[in-house]
Formats: C-alpha cells, structure tokens, sequence
C-alpha cells in the first residue's frame, strides 16, 4: 500500500490514496468548466462515483454517436476498457476513482491542454 499522493493536473489534481497490486484508489479534484482528456485504456478498468460537483459524462461505444449524461454525488459508472470516455466539470467536483492499477494505460484522443498523440 502506498502513502498518499497529490499529483497537479491542469484540470485540477489527483490524490492517489492507495495503489496495490490490483487495484489503485484515486480522489481526483476537477475545477469548474475543465475536462479530462476524451481518452480509452487498453487494459485499465475502472468504476468512478462523484463525491461532490456535478459533471458531464461523455462516452462512445463503437460506431454508436456519443452518449453524454450527467453525474451527481453517489452517482457511479463503470468503465470498461476501450471505452472512449471523458469528464467534463460543471461544477468543482470531486470523484473517486477505484481501477485496476495500469495507471500508464492511457490512450489520449483529444486533450484541451495539449497532451494528446
């Protein structure tokens, strides 16, 4: 088990809050009107619940248009790999973040902050 750490992001930070083996636990803290990137993992299955906030919730399935729906305290989804997905905050919202522990395991398709490709 590790100690926690905080990790700036540009949309905010992440508290990882334990890592193991099979599994990592995550806070991640997005400000007001930021995003995530619209990202998929090959491996990385994870399940999120927002704490606090409201977000947008984007994700597509294959050749299906995006499905956009909105997220509120003790709401949860479940990601599956190759799932393309992203957050986008309406509010300062936090989220709990509980996946397996490939944390590399992120492919970028578009990322406001310039880190995508």
């Amino acid at each position: 088990m590790t100690t926690s750490t905080v990790v700036p992001k540009p949309w905010g930070h992440e508290l990882i809050w334990a890592k193991t083996e099979r599994y990592v636990g995550k806070i991640l803290h997005i400000k007001a009107g930021e995003a995530l990137s619209l990202q998929y993992h090959q491996v990385k299955d994870e399940t999120i619940m927002v704490l606090t906030g409201r977000l947008r919730f984007e994700h597509y399935l294959d050749g299906e248009p995006p499905v956009t729906i909105e997220l509120g305290p003790r709401e949860p989804f479940h990601i599956t790999p190759g799932r393309r997905h992203r957050m986008i905050a309406i509010e300062d919202t936090d989220v709990v973040e509980v996946s397996t522990p490939e944390l590399d395991d992120v492919v970028r398709l578009s990322d406001r902050y310039g880190r995508s490709g």
